[in-house]
């Protein structure tokens, strides 16, 4: 693993993050910035966050996607978790170093709009917009996502291979 920054108290979790697609072949993401750091600018994120003491991965995805997206899908409607990665970002005044899993929910019909009224106060300050992705255009999109290694990685997952992907140093 590259040396961790000693820049912000540490924060050690487990997190998900959920590959929404839809009909259409698209896939949700956020755009996405950190006032505390103006600095990193903006980038597209995929939906997820920390896992909660007692839940288990797919919980946490059910949890997440309600919260952020207004989406509510069945816990069968959770994919497993394939794609394993270890990943530190800063966020806010804090330096997070996680275990995340990403996982894929398939939507029946086109995609929604995403409705905010459970999302954090943090969020709704950093989640500025939103956007259904065509998926060939994330695979070819020179912007800046979280996980840093989407466009080159979400092909593979949506196919179904497991992924075990290297410690990354996103900010």
């Amino acid at each position: 693993m590259d040396e961790l920054p000693r820049d912000l108290p540490i924060l050690e979790r487990r997190a998900v993050r959920v590959v929404v697609t839809d009909s259409l072949d698209r896939v949700l993401l956020f755009h996405t910035q950190d006032p505390d750091h103006p600095r990193l600018g903006t980038w597209w994120e995929l939906p997820g966050g920390g896992m909660d003491p007692g839940e288990t991965y797919r919980d946490t995805a059910l949890r997440e996607l309600r919260e952020e997206t207004g989406i509510v899908v069945g816990a069968d409607q959770v994919g497993a978790p394939t794609w394993r990665r270890r990943a530190s970002f800063l966020h806010r005044q804090v330096r997070h170093l996680q275990d995340e899993v990403v996982v894929a929910v398939r939507l029946a019909g086109p995609g929604p709009d995403v409705d905010e009224t459970h999302r954090l106060d943090y969020e709704r300050e950093d989640y500025f917009d939103f956007r259904w992705w065509p998926l060939r255009e994330v695979v070819a999109s020179p912007q800046r996502f979280y996980p840093g290694q989407l466009p080159r990685l979400l092909t593979p997952f949506l196919a179904g291979e497991a992924i075990d992907e290297p410690f990354e140093l996103w900010s």
